[in-house]
């Protein structure tokens, strides 16, 4: 057990004027927050911080590194994080604050962390119409991601119990706000050409497509090509793959590749690498998380022809690791 993994003293504050202010300072610490949005309960984390992130993946278990959706104040905050077309502008001046995400491209030098967007490109944002939640993004004055505040495959919560009964000892802060107002998750939509329908959630069908003035397209049920990012939660994903191949569960450095390591262990002909970065020396899954996309960037700009990876261990957030170092080395 890593010390990422340690469980936690779980708190349980009321939704009160200081709910927010301290809300904000464990945000701010890197910790986790659940809190009622008006869909359901969302667990939050500093959306910059990529070790922050990691820690909310864990927490829920089973992480899969899905892009997830930030969570900001106000649309003019949201613009500051994405590139908005009519399209786009025309929906959230129409939805938001409210249930609805937008998947958009990523504004230059967006903050929010690769880890938090899959490595993708774009960004999904949400403006949420609920007190505590606007509340707690004004206090705390950065973009903060906040999937549903359950373990992976439970059932969403839509009380502070219910949070409580899947993450207590895994988080560090439980605003209660009482029941959420909706109970069903936002609708997503992607405005990146014409407007996609992802997931249909709180705001219908019917009234997103009454506001664009035309018919939405609607995404494949399932996604059997690999080949097609993942642009929102729910849908199969395609881990960013470098041009660089990757040699996985190396035990040694060939002449001119890039070595991607984790842990202190000395790695046999490390002097030949192209270039070498390390997940965590110190052998902690949750920084190997956060540098996961980060790394296999920089070293993909190496010029090595290929990039050799230390095994990483399987338990714990280390088989989320795997599975995306797998998906990077298909071919």
């Amino acid at each position: 057990m890593t010390a990422m993994t340690a469980p936690r003293t779980t708190r349980v504050v009321n939704a009160d004027a200081a709910a927010a202010t301290e809300a904000a300072r464990v945000l701010a610490a890197g910790g986790l927050v659940a809190f009622p949005t008006e869909t359901v309960y969302g667990l939050g984390a500093d959306a910059t911080g990529g070790e922050a992130v990691a820690r909310l993946y864990e927490a829920k278990g089973r992480p899969r590194f899905n892009p997830l959706i930030a969570h900001v104040a106000d649309a003019a905050a949201a613009q500051k994080l994405a590139r908005f077309n009519a399209d786009a502008l025309l929906l959230a001046d129409a939805f938001w604050p409210g249930p609805l995400t937008l998947v958009l491209p990523k504004a230059p030098q967006c903050p929010v962390a690769a880890l938090a967007t899959a490595g993708l490109d774009t960004i999904a944002l949400r403006v949420p119409d609920h007190a505590v939640a606007r509340a707690i993004l004004a206090a705390f004055g950065k973009p903060v991601v906040a999937p549903s505040a359950n373990r992976s495959g439970h059932v969403s919560p839509t009380r502070a119990e219910h949070v409580a009964a899947d993450l207590a000892g895994r988080i560090d802060l439980i605003v209660d706000g009482g029941p959420t107002r909706l109970g069903v998750e936002s609708s997503i939509v992607a405005c990146l050409d014409a407007p996609v329908l992802l997931r249909p959630g709180a705001v219908t069908r019917a009234a997103i497509e009454a506001r664009l003035g035309r018919r939405l397209a609607e995404a494949p049920a399932a996604r059997a090509d690999e080949e097609k990012a993942p642009l929102a939660p729910g849908m199969l994903a395609r881990h960013y793959a470098p041009r660089t191949p990757l040699r996985l569960d190396a035990a040694r450095v060939e002449e001119g590749e890039a070595l991607l390591a984790f842990g202190a262990a000395p790695v046999e002909g490390f002097e030949r690498a192209v270039a070498t970065l390390n997940l965590s020396p110190r052998g902690d899954l949750v920084e190997a998380a956060a540098n996961l996309f980060a790394h296999l960037r920089a070293l993909d700009s190496s010029g090595a022809r290929k990039i050799a990876v230390i095994p990483v261990p399987h338990q714990g957030l280390g088989e989320a690791i795997n599975d995306r170092l797998a998906r990077a080395a298909s071919r």
